[in-house]
């Protein structure tokens, strides 16, 4: 995916991917590790890769992903229609917990979320943790609410499609149903 949004964002720049050389050979978790070690110009990480290139001078945050492609939705929650049907509480109690995060970290500071999340990140300072949900913050990287919109599955049709991972684009109303999202954000 990362490599997707990164083509697409390209494509938008009116660059072709064809014109850039893209190394697809190294393991996504490595890629910070081959970047330090003097594999390729640029690089695209996720943190804490990306913090950590900078904190050891191997390089510099230039621009994000996530603020050029607009909200492409990373992270979706998938169940069958009869679990659906047949668990709507458990559904609704899981997107009201995601709600509460993303209230959380939309209303505390990087150093209160840092200081909550760290034990979670044992391999990163808490300093760290909170440079790097700061770069977050900064970002808009978290939305207010976990609402997929059309605009947001559009998008990812996009990208897939231009991709060439996409042959028939489907109606958004036939995949997504917002009405669980919708009723946490009113909490």
């Amino acid at each position: 995916m990362p490599e997707m949004v990164f083509e697409y964002i390209l494509k938008q720049q009116g660059i072709s991917p064809d014109q850039v050389d893209i190394v697809q050979n190294i393991d996504f978790g490595s890629t910070a590790a081959a970047f330090s070690g003097g594999q390729g110009t640029y690089t695209v990480e996720f943190e804490p890769h990306a913090t950590l290139l900078e904190q050891q001078g191997d390089g510099y945050v230039v621009a994000s992903l996530g603020e050029a492609s607009g909200y492409v939705p990373y992270t979706a929650y998938c169940v069958r229609k009869g679990y659906l049907e047949d668990h709507q509480d458990v559904i609704q109690g899981f997107t009201n917990a995601i709600q509460k995060g993303l209230d959380y970290v939309n209303s505390h500071t990087a150093q209160e979320i840092a200081a909550v999340i760290a034990p979670q990140f044992t391999d990163t300072d808490e300093e760290t943790i909170a440079v790097i949900v700061d770069r977050y913050k900064n970002q808009d990287t978290w939305k207010a609410d976990t609402i997929f919109t059309e605009e947001s599955f559009n998008l990812l049709q996009d990208i897939l499609q231009d991709a060439g991972e996409l042959e028939n684009r489907v109606p958004y109303e036939d995949l997504v149903t917002t009405q669980y999202a919708q009723k946490a954000a009113e909490k």
